[in-house]
């Protein structure tokens, strides 16, 4: 059986263990990435700026579902359309703008 991405029901909270952590749509938490060391203030700031790209990530997140309806067909499955995906956009945002440097 294929499994499925998770779509995040509600945006990401720190847990009590500090683990960027999410609600998926399937009702389970899902840990992100552990937070590093890091005062109250620090977590706070992360918070907020997380926050503001939540109206971005919407965004990136309809245009990725379109690219996906777009390319998936019976040459390319819809789950090697999404690796595809990621796995482009991961190597684009690794190199930095333009000339692969930050």
């Amino acid at each position: 059986m294929e499994e499925q991405p998770i779509t995040p029901h509600a945006g990401p909270i720190f847990d009590a263990q500090g683990n960027l952590t999410y609600v998926g749509d399937d009702g389970r938490r899902y840990v992100v990435a552990a937070m590093p060391d890091a005062d109250e203030q620090q977590v706070d700031q992360v918070m907020q700026r997380l926050r503001c790209g939540n109206g971005l990530f919407s965004r990136l997140e309809v245009l990725a579902r379109e690219w996906l309806h777009l390319v998936s067909g019976d040459e390319l499955d819809r789950r090697a359309a999404l690796v595809l995906l990621l796995t482009t956009l991961e190597t684009a945002l690794e190199e930095g703008p333009g000339d692969g440097s930050e």
